[in-house]
């Protein structure tokens, strides 16, 4: 998926993302796709700002010089529509709506959630076909997990979409979505599956405690043990981390299970940023 370059020497763009003040991981990828579409120069500037970490939602106000940027496009990285795309970021950006004109004279334009762009349904495929290279989908089940509940905004919707979506391809036996927190359970997907091969594709935007260590445990992949990963809430050690995702395949009940890294660790999450700034492909 490739995108125009030509660049617009007056528009900026803004990814907004959540952030974490106990997930060092937890900006990670939004400012790996910020640093590439920088290198790009589709934009004369591209900044990050985060609810729970710095650059903070509020100090995104006065990133760009208004005599120099007369644009900013400001994209969520966010799977789903919710509140923190509906109340949070227009609450704090001062956005009144699609479109909003600064007192200075800046057009500040909100885009919809890169959760909602028709190619994350590729990206998913990808990252099942990468996780578990050779193995035949029409003899494998793909499990979409995302939180679940509604006080983690939209996602099961947006994943119950996707499964949707990949299910009408008829590329795999089966295709679930499945939660943490709310049927289906994550944690019986021994009984919601029949193959012999599962993908696991964890749909957040970054690889935190849920993917590297709550959802391992619901599955059943065990962990190096004995790691005392710190005080409550932190990520565990980064060499505990990375393993997780190399130990494809794991051996479970005589059944392979192929875990990925979290969807909006794809690089291609980049493109689609840029496509929901407004920068249309080449």
């Amino acid at each position: 998926m490739n995108v125009s370059s030509v660049r617009s020497d007056d528009r900026a763009l803004l990814i907004v993302a959540h952030g974490s003040t106990v997930n060092p991981d937890s900006s990670t990828p939004t400012l790996a796709h910020a640093a590439e579409i920088r290198r790009r120069k589709i934009f004369a500037d591209v900044e990050c700002a985060f609810w729970k970490e710095e650059p903070s939602l509020r100090d995104a106000l006065f990133l760009f010089d208004p005599e120099s940027i007369r644009e900013v496009c400001v994209v969520p990285n966010f799977i789903s529509e919710g509140y923190f795309t509906q109340t949070v970021i227009p609450r704090e950006l001062e956005l009144n709506g699609r479109i909003t004109k600064r007192s200075n004279g800046q057009i500040w334009t909100y885009s919809d959630p890169v959760g909602n762009h028709p190619a994350m349904t590729e990206l998913l495929l990808k990252r099942a076909r990468e996780v578990a290279p050779g193995v035949d989908p029409a003899e494998s089940s793909l499990l979409i997990v995302a939180h679940g509940t509604d006080l983690n905004e939209n996602s099961a919707v947006a994943a119950k979409r996707e499964a949707e979506k990949i299910r009408a391809l008829g590329k795999f036996a089966e295709v679930l979505n499945v939660y943490m927190e709310e049927p289906p359970l994550v944690s019986d997907w021994r009984k919601l599956t029949k193959t012999q091969n599962v993908v696991v594709v964890p749909f957040f935007i970054s690889d935190g405690l849920h993917s590297y260590e709550d959802i391992p445990k619901l599955l059943g992949i065990v962990l190096a043990a004995g790691v005392d990963r710190g005080r409550p809430g932190s990520a565990p050690p980064a060499t505990e981390r990375s393993e997780i995702f190399l130990g494809n395949p794991y051996r479970i009940n005589g059944r392979s299970l192929f875990y990925a890294p979290s969807i909006g660790t794809d690089p291609g999450f980049a493109d689609i940023i840029i496509e929901q700034a407004g920068i249309t492909k080449s």
